[in-house]
């Protein structure tokens, strides 16, 4: 098991979380474990990515269009079934399992990096 107490700054600094715009979100039917396909706008730099969520215990698709959330752009692409996953979208488990998203408490600019 890794040290999670002896994270260097270097090593935090890689991790590249920006906050994004979510443009679109439907239910991943396809997935073994509830999930929800989301399309999340990181501004022109970035431009969109794809992400596919296991938060369908606080969250409906609808609820989500227009939401900013904060995700990890910079981990390699993952294959999840017939979906090709950008990004890692964050967020804190709860003690039901259950997800819930990590958010700026106010509105930030696409492809804000995390400081």
């Amino acid at each position: 098991m890794t040290d999670r107490n002896n994270l260097s700054w270097k090593e935090f600094e890689r991790v590249d979380l920006r906050v994004g715009t979510v443009v679109d979100a439907e239910f991943f039917e396809e997935a073994i474990k509830p999930a929800i396909k989301l399309r999340i706008d990181f501004g022109a730099k970035i431009g969109i990515k794809k992400s596919s969520a296991q938060i369908t215990d606080h969250y409906e698709p609808k609820t989500l269009i227009g939401k900013q959330i904060v995700a990890v752009i910079n981990f390699p692409k993952k294959q999840i079934g017939p979906f090709m996953s950008e990004c890692l979208v964050t967020g804190f488990v709860q003690d039901d399992g259950g997800i819930i998203l990590a958010v700026p408490d106010k509105l930030a600019l696409n492809g804000s990096r995390m400081a």
